[in-house]
């Protein structure tokens, strides 16, 4: 017999804004997968900022 892993919890988020006559709603779902995937991304988003701001102040010291 073979072992079935159970389904991913998906997570869920919400948003609604009002300003004046406008209005926005959003919705997200995310799998576990999903979430790390994120947070990669911004990791590898963060980090190739702070290179370039670090090249940017060293070349101007220069």
């Amino acid at each position: 017999m073979s072992e079935i892993d159970p389904p991913a919890k998906i997570q869920s988020a919400h948003l609604a804004l009002r300003a004046g006559p406008v209005a926005v709603r959003m919705g997200v779902e995310v799998t576990p997968a999903g979430i790390w995937a994120i947070a990669g991304l911004m990791s590898g988003i963060l980090l190739s900022t702070a290179v370039l701001v670090g090249v940017a102040v060293s070349a101007k010291r220069k």
